[in-house]
């Protein structure tokens, strides 16, 4: 695709230009600032450390087809002051000790322990989608303060250049006006035009400015000097495919296709609370008394069934209850893919936009540069006013800042399709920096019996 290029010829001959609201401490690319963003940015690595917790909860639920091991000990001092019927005292101490250990197996939870794990997988398999979704909002982010800086420099840029020509317009305006050629008029109209020039650059300055804060809130740093991105390869060619990707592709979609499986499985869950459960209990028990001198050692195995009968009505409640929130989440999938469906559709209308005013915009500045110049020469000659030139001025910068615009629009557009279809992703974007794994703590943890870390 070819790379727009008329507008920055006129910002290089600018670059010489000092701004004194930003440093630019080295070069940047946009790649750069995707890798920063990708491997520094808060909200993201929140959202990886939300998806480890997730992870727990399989090895949560698996833990139900493991005994638990209980241990219980006593220890303590007695005395015993006896008096028997022929008057005789006795007076006995001791330190009666006891311990207990039990072993407790599950052998049957009414199927709880199979749902419990299926919803968990699928709780997991959800957020996995919900990170993906946060890392393409966070690289969306960062490519939309990348090119807002960008943007906003080349604006002021635009308007710091045109604050000086319009200052020599005055200048000479005046000095025409001082030996006759022109009136009052002529010299008011060019201050006018030149205290707008310099509110508009004022105004672009403010912008710069909240460009900048938004770009550290991103990507972690102060922006450098940064290049304007070549266009991006890879989009859907046409936005049919960019539709049936985005049906199928966006995490939204994905997250709330696991979230509906989840909701099924709670209903077996909570199904499970109605049928018996089964438990096998070994204990061994060691006793002395201490004051007696006697001890006994006990050893028991017991098989213990419990089958509800009735629970208040409190199982059946929350068993509707996960029915409808089972119902909730079929219609939440539905409308995450209207969502997406949507999202697609603006992001590849607002591509197709930026392009079309992009050639306009191009097409524009070249007859405005071409205007200028005749009326310029028109205006050296008499046949055109001081105002006419000013206007000529101003409609030259109008389809500048336009093109400026539309240029950006484009890069932003871009990459809001790519996340659309579900590719905004570090390794869909060949980002040179190592990709967080989403299995890797999960495959860590999954079967682990014992450990805090």
């Amino acid at each position: 695709m070819r790379r727009h290029a008329s507008i920055w010829p006129y910002l290089a001959i600018l670059m010489g230009v000092i701004l004194t609201t930003v440093s630019a401490p080295r070069a940047e690319n946009l790649i750069e600032a995707l890798v920063d963003a990708y491997t520094t940015n808060p909200g993201l690595l929140a959202e990886r450390a939300r998806l480890r917790a997730v992870d727990e909860r399989v090895p949560q639920a698996l833990s139900n087809w493991r005994p638990t091991v209980t241990i219980n000990g006593k220890l303590g001092v007695e005395n015993i002051d006896r008096k028997s019927a022929a008057g005789v005292n006795t007076d006995v101490n001791g330190e009666p000790r006891s311990a207990d250990l039990t072993v407790s197996q599950p052998l049957f939870r009414g199927f709880r322990t199979q749902a419990q794990t299926e919803r968990a997988k699928h709780e997991v398999a959800a957020q996995r989608a919900r990170l993906v979704a946060s890392e393409q909002d966070v690289l969306l982010d960062a490519v939309t303060a990348y090119m807002n800086v960008v943007r906003e420099r080349a604006l002021l840029q635009l308007n710091v250049s045109n604050v000086r020509v319009l200052e020599r317009q005055l200048e000479a305006t005046e000095d025409r006006f001082q030996v006759g050629e022109l009136t009052r008029t002529d010299v008011a109209q060019a201050e006018s035009r030149v205290q707008r020039a310099v509110a508009d650059r004022v105004n672009a300055e403010g912008e710069l400015t909240s460009a900048i804060a938004s770009y550290v809130n991103v990507i972690g740093h102060e922006p450098g000097d940064l290049d304007f991105p070549a266009n991006l390869e890879g989009l859907p060619a046409v936005e049919t495919d960019a539709v049936d990707a985005a049906r199928v592709n966006n995490p939204d979609v994905i997250s709330a296709d696991f979230d509906e499986r989840a909701a099924q499985a709670d209903i077996l869950l909570v199904r499970g609370e109605l049928l018996p459960t089964l438990t096998l209990d070994g204990t061994i028990s060691h006793n002395d008394d201490g004051a007696d001198r006697t001890e006994a050692t006990a050893r028991s195995l017991t098989a213990s069934l419990k089958v509800p009968l009735y629970q208040s009505g409190a199982v059946y409640s929350r068993l509707r209850e996960a029915k409808q929130t089972a119902s909730q989440r079929r219609s939440e999938v539905a409308d995450s893919q209207r969502a997406a469906i949507e999202q697609a559709t603006r992001a590849w209308d607002s591509l197709v936009t930026a392009r079309a005013r992009i050639t306009a915009f191009e097409a524009e500045v070249r007859a405005q540069e071409i205007a200028l110049d005749g009326v310029q020469q028109e205006s050296r000659v008499g046949s055109r006013t001081v105002l006419d030139e000013l206007d000529a001025e101003q409609e030259l910068l109008d389809a500048r800042v336009n093109l400026v615009r539309a240029e950006r629009d484009e890069i932003v557009a871009s990459y809001g399709l790519l996340s659309a279809v579900g590719r905004l992703t570090a390794p869909d974007l060949s980002l040179p920096v190592e990709y967080h794994d989403l299995t890797a703590n999960y495959e860590r943890v999954r079967n682990r019996w014992i450990g805090a870390n």
